[in-house]
């Protein structure tokens, strides 16, 4: 991986746009002027999202707007510094670290779009494809959904999991039956199971050759743990969406068992916290997979850190109707042999429009 460009700006304003749409199925767990844009991680509570954006109009753009920085990264740096101790006293250090992840996806955007190039581009990669899975498949008939998606041509995809020994087990076998035994095929337990439940299931899990099992344990658990269940499976272990700060992040690479690694990088971080955690992981051999699974602007600016940063990852796709992720993917709707393209336009490749934006949010299709 390259170093992050240096690209100078100076930010005159920074706004907020809280859209939200109803999703009739949701995802079920067991729990003029040049412009960039981002988009800050809220999916619970619902009006978080009101929040965070008041987080960025009243906290950030005070410290960010009128300021000149010498790149993305110098600005992520300051408003972390700035805001620390202030996440510390409101005890929202998630809130701030997202509105500030937000904020850097905006301006790497910005960049990109300044300088003519596609983010991928400005990024240092060297072409524009990635592979990516379908993920977001709820336990109930998922064999519908995913032969849906292999016929728009998903060729990997990912299942929740920890809803009972039969059910799962079950639904792995129906998604064996309809994708076949070379497809690569992932679970996902979203944090439910003690380290004894997870030592039970995995290797119960294991017959049907999955290429990961996400979260099977609390992010919030020591290593340790992580290590003894290693050792009671073969199944490579996956995390990374709920771990945030460049330490944690390393003491994840040097300690943890993981074989891949999943920043959610509008979550905490954005490109420019991100991008050292990613180069120490591809250089400690775990695979870089991005988690997202939201907007179309984060999923994209997810793509295009992954198609930068190279490697075997795969980018997360979530399959269940979404417009406000469907109308700003830009090529990422077209999915052939599982892989996508990103294109040669500037910066994320899409200019939300806003009327369109809010209008299908409010039609909920």
């Amino acid at each position: 991986m390259k170093p992050l460009p240096q690209s100078a700006l100076r930010p005159a304003r920074v706004e907020a746009f809280v859209l939200r749409c109803p999703i009739a199925e949701p995802v079920r767990t067991s729990f003029g002027t040049m412009v960039g844009w981002g988009e800050i991680w809220c999916n619970f509570p619902a009006c978080g999202a009101e929040h965070r954006a008041r987080l960025l109009e009243t906290v950030m753009a005070p410290l960010l707007v009128g300021r000149r920085f010498a790149s993305p990264r110098e600005a992520f740096e300051e408003l972390t510094a700035r805001t620390a101790v202030l996440a510390i006293q409101c005890a929202e250090p998630g809130p701030m670290a997202q509105t500030i992840a937000g904020i850097d996806l905006a301006l790497w955007d910005l960049c990109a779009r300044r300088a003519g190039l596609p983010l991928w581009r400005l990024l240092g990669g060297e072409q524009d494809q990635v592979r990516v899975y379908a993920s977001g498949i709820s336990p109930d008939r998922p064999q519908e959904l995913v032969a849906a998606q292999l016929a728009l041509g998903h060729r990997a995809f990912k299942l929740k999991i920890g809803f009972g020994t039969e059910r799962d087990l079950a639904n792995l076998a129906a998604l064996r039956e309809t994708i076949g035994d070379d497809l690569a095929l992932m679970t996902d337990a979203n944090q439910c199971w003690t380290l004894a439940q997870a030592c039970e299931m995995a290797p119960l899990l294991e017959p049907f050759k999955l290429g990961w099992l996400e979260e099977p344990l609390r992010a919030d658990r020591p290593w340790s743990q992580w290590q003894t269940l290693a050792q009671a499976s073969s199944i490579p272990l996956a995390a990374g969406e709920n771990i945030a700060g460049e330490e944690v992040f390393e003491l994840a690479i040097r300690q943890s068992p993981l074989a891949v690694l999943q920043p959610d990088l509008a979550k905490w971080g954005g490109i420019s916290g991100c991008w050292p955690v990613i180069e120490q992981a591809q250089s400690a051999g775990l695979r870089y997979c991005p988690h997202y699974l939201g907007g179309g602007i984060g999923l994209l600016a997810s793509a295009h850190v992954l198609a930068a940063s190279g490697g075997a990852g795969m980018l997360e796709i979530d399959v269940n109707p979404n417009p406000l992720r469907s109308l700003l993917a830009g090529g990422l709707v077209d999915i052939a042999q599982g892989r996508a393209n990103l294109g040669h336009l500037p910066g994320l490749g899409v200019v939300p429009d806003l009327r369109q934006l809010a209008d299908a949010a409010a039609a909920g299709c």
